[in-house]
């Protein structure tokens, strides 16, 4: 159950299993070949679909959590790819192709995914809260997306945003002052 109330993943290790139904569930799954460990990813569409991404192994607490430690970005990317290609299948479900994002949208969402307050990227922008509300709003309906965690999540699956470099400074007004900005790799 505390999968399904959760949108970030989930280590088997950590939900609450002091109920005797929640015991007895873990001891007839395990006896069914299901590992004493476990890592799940909630998976949210954007026609309200729901799915469950989940690993299992045997194995001590230790080594368990070195791997999902060391694998948790590769396991939430793996479960969403999965999700995708199964709507895909599935005709009438796929999701709606990905629609592009202007550059100040990408420049928005990549400084917003990069842990910058609202505040922040309106002044690194050099526009207003609203305008920076309004990008927002636009790349969430281009995405599909039910909120800007959800946006950030969808463009960066799909390549339309990129984290890890910046280039810059460049010349960025266009009415010829010099300002500071940095801009995405994809900026090129």
């Amino acid at each position: 159950m505390g999968c399904f109330q959760r949108f970030h993943p989930v280590d088997w290790k950590r939900l609450d299993w002091s109920s005797r139904a929640a015991r007895a569930f873990r001891k007839d799954a395990i006896s069914f070949g299901i590992g004493n460990q476990g890592f799940s990813v909630p998976i949210r569409g954007p026609n309200r679909q729901f799915a469950l991404f989940t690993v299992s192994h045997t194995t001590s607490d230790e080594e368990w959590s070195e791997f999902t430690i060391r694998m948790q970005r590769d396991l939430i990317l793996i479960a969403h790819f999965l999700n995708v290609k199964a709507l895909e299948l599935e005709k009438g479900r796929a999701p709606e192709p990905v629609r592009a994002l202007s550059p100040r949208e990408t420049d928005a969402l990549t400084f917003l995914a990069m842990g910058y307050s609202r505040g922040q990227v309106s002044e690194m922008l050099s526009i207003s809260k609203h305008t920076l509300c309004a990008y927002i709003e636009s790349t969430r309906f281009k995405l599909g997306a039910l909120n800007t965690t959800h946006a950030v999540a969808r463009a960066l699956a799909e390549g339309l945003i990129l984290m890890g470099g910046l280039r810059g400074p460049r010349q960025a007004d266009g009415r010829g002052a010099k300002t500071r900005a940095w801009l995405p790799i994809n900026q090129f």
